[in-house]
């Protein structure tokens, strides 16, 4: 593998990594991905959250075979380039940068409702002002602030939980797992679903400011999805024991409706707050993620080369994180892309059928290539199991960027 550039200083253990994973899972997905997947899935809600969580898994390991063997930043940019070519890892990251970028703004514009709907735009602004600066102060600052987020956000959903399933209002009966929607609407729930799974990529994006990678990646991953799993499932049944699957497709405010519903209308502030905070979790581990995929691909040339530059202090991306945060600033501060950015999720099952695909390659063992190929087919399958618009719009960025990258070789032949 091949890096230009000094390196950045590697301070996250297990218990940081699993954290900065967990900061990304537990983000606002688990307070706003239940009521669509229940919509698409209705009674197979259970059985799309347990697809989701097997391809997560398949994804998880694939990742953690790559990141033990190339811990740098960029994830699956370095994996595709390295394994299958440059080509498809330049689509990898593509994919990822840009996604991730729009997730961003979206993030920062839901933090900004939930703290003060009517300035909405100038929140967003200062939520992302003030995480690119702790980002700037380096890995310790970023994984202490991650540690308090998670906290918050586990102690709410297991008010929520502990609250819903102890109402009266509680019946078992509304768990029934059938498929009312047929199969395929099981597997658009579970494509939702994914999107929220997806955080543990950044343990892996993270990878060149982890110590000892080969044994802390391996392990930290897996954990952290497991978690975030088992923590998902819980709150899944106990919303349902609720609202049931029709209920819960029609709440606008899943988590908050479920437990006003369960006679506790005091916790409803309690889980907007939750949700605010998750929101923040979630959009402070996406810069870290996109800043350090654009480090990946200023090193190669693949985005402008003054963005790989390391702060000779703190040993972070500083100029591919202002770079970041600059764009996702004038994104909340003019456009609202909340309601545009279906295509992350088809971003995201795009980089990880790469990172898959990179898998498959480390062996010939037909054991060994089992995750790798269920992985694969998992992410494609979800992939186009996506509402039209998401996979539309998804496939054009996609197109937009291996048509920039065909124009970058034409230009660098002459």
């Amino acid at each position: 593998m091949t890096q230009s550039g000094p390196e950045l200083r590697r301070t996250l253990g297990v218990g940081d990594a699993v954290l900065v994973g967990l900061g990304s899972m537990l983000g606002a997905g688990i307070f706003a991905a239940l009521g669509p997947a229940a919509r698409a899935a209705g009674s197979g809600l259970l059985l799309g959250l347990a697809v989701a969580g097997a391809v997560a898994y398949c994804n998880a390991m694939s990742s953690a075979r790559l990141a033990a063997l190339y811990p740098a930043s960029g994830g699956t940019y370095v994996y595709g380039r390295e394994r299958l070519g440059a080509f498809w890892g330049y689509l990898a990251g593509w994919s990822f940068v840009v996604g991730k970028t729009a997730s961003c703004a979206a993030m920062a514009l839901t933090v900004g409702t939930y703290v003060w709907p009517g300035q909405a735009r100038a929140v967003a602004v200062a939520a992302v002002t003030a995480l690119t600066a702790v980002n700037y102060g380096g890995m310790r600052k970023s994984a202490a602030l991650t540690r308090g987020i998670v906290a918050v956000v586990l102690a709410v959903l297991v008010s929520v939980v502990v609250g819903c399933v102890g109402s009266e209002s509680s019946d078992a009966g509304r768990l029934g797992v059938g498929l009312s929607s047929g199969a395929y609407g099981v597997l658009q729930a579970a494509g939702l679903l994914f999107f929220a799974f997806a955080g543990y990529a950044r343990i892996a994006t993270l990878g060149e400011e982890v110590r000892d990678p080969a044994r802390t990646i391996p392990r930290a991953i897996p954990l952290a999805l497991g978690i975030a799993f088992v923590v998902y499932a819980a709150v899944a049944v106990a919303v349902l024991s609720v609202l049931g699957p029709v209920g819960l497709g029609l709440a606008p405010a899943p988590l908050a409706d479920a437990v006003r519903a369960a006679g506790l209308p005091g916790l409803v502030p309690v889980v907007r707050v939750g949700a605010a905070v998750a929101s923040l979790g979630s959009l402070l581990a996406l810069i870290l993620g996109v800043s350090r995929t654009t480090l990946a691909m200023a090193r190669d040339r693949r985005l402008p080369g003054v963005l790989a530059a390391v702060h000779p202090r703190f040993q972070v991306p500083h100029r591919a994180e202002l770079a970041v945060g600059a764009v996702v600033v004038a994104l909340v501060a003019t456009v609202d892309v909340r309601g545009v950015i279906g295509f992350s999720s088809f971003g995201v099952l795009t980089y990880y059928a790469i990172a898959n695909a990179s898998a498959w390659t480390l062996s010939s063992a037909p054991a060994s290539r089992f995750l790798p190929v269920l992985g694969l087919a998992g992410c494609v399958a979800l992939a186009f199991a996506l509402p039209g618009v998401s996979v539309i719009v998804g496939a054009t960025v996609l197109a937009v960027g291996a048509a920039a990258y065909g124009v970058r070789l034409r230009v660098a032949s002459r």
